[in-house]
């Protein structure tokens, strides 16, 4: 029958030496020869390219025509802008870095979630002691809600077309 195991060192003796999990090793900063960091960030279609650096808070926003724009130009909604600041509150670190990111697809919303998405994952690959807290708040985590597809037979994803009796 099975031996009863009281004790790591048993229990590797008896299952031929398993390795223990080694204690994970600290993360290391992931910048480019400019000394920014970048990630991309997701949410509904939208698309975000984001290159975050030390500086004084400049937020650039590239648009369709390939201009950079201030943010407070690209999305005008306070709601929006304050979606984007966000993950500078979270970790402590508002005003010290200078944003430049370039968003494709979606709406507004999308793009406003897909910045800031990629801002997060940003700051985490710049200093990686701020991991915690933007997990924590489920910032590097992807918003994987998207719209259903239409199905054939209804008029939208699952809205039927008007029922006539004559």
């Amino acid at each position: 029958m099975a031996e009863q195991v009281n004790s790591l060192e048993e229990l590797g003796a008896v299952a031929g030496d398993v390795a223990v999990a080694e204690p994970e090793t600290p993360r290391e900063p992931v910048r480019d020869e400019l000394g920014r960091s970048y990630a991309t960030g997701k949410r509904k279609d939208a698309v975000a390219r984001v290159w975050i650096k030390p500086g004084s808070g400049k937020f650039l926003i590239r648009d369709a025509k390939g201009k950079y724009i201030d943010y407070t130009a690209y999305f005008a909604r306070p709601v929006l802008q304050m979606i984007l600041r966000q993950p500078f509150q979270i970790a402590g670190v508002e005003g010290q870095f200078d944003v430049q990111a370039t968003v494709a697809g979606g709406g507004l919303s999308g793009q406003a979630g897909a910045v800031k998405h990629g801002i997060s994952k940003a700051l985490q690959l710049y200093d990686p002691s701020l991991r915690s807290a933007l997990k924590a708040a489920g910032f590097l985590t992807r918003d994987s809600r998207v719209v259903e597809r239409k199905k054939y037979g209804k008029r939208k994803a699952r809205r039927s077309f008007q029922f006539s009796k004559r």
